[in-house]
């Protein structure tokens, strides 16, 4: 069931004044299921933020270079891959991707 499906039956149901209310709390839980280790990860992405941010420069470069440039600054558990999802999925604002053999990102 998609979760926008499982949040219009929630909806229903907490606006149904004879909802026995286990049945919107066993909702609520399954749609907030995992929300603790998404915010875990959305911080530990924000923690880096800066530091891939202010190693990129107009001049593009390979993940593996930038990963090289600041790995020894980067916190404990960090590893290239979670550079390389950031570089590719977060902050399209701020940094722009190459596509190629390798891809390239520079900051815009």
């Amino acid at each position: 069931m998609k979760k926008a499906t499982l949040q219009e039956i929630h909806d229903l149901l907490v606006n149904w004044d004879e909802c026995p209310e286990r049945l919107i709390e066993e909702i609520s839980a399954e749609l907030n299921k995992g929300a603790e280790e998404k915010a875990a990860r959305a911080a530990v992405y924000a923690g880096i933020h800066d530091l891939i941010v202010d190693n990129l420069t107009d001049t593009p470069v390979t993940c593996s270079d930038l990963w090289n440039e600041i790995s020894g600054d980067a916190p404990e558990g960090i590893t290239r891959h979670n550079v390389q999802y950031a570089l590719n999925n977060l902050w399209q604002d701020e940094i722009v991707k190459i596509v190629g053999k390798p891809n390239t990102y520079r900051r815009k």
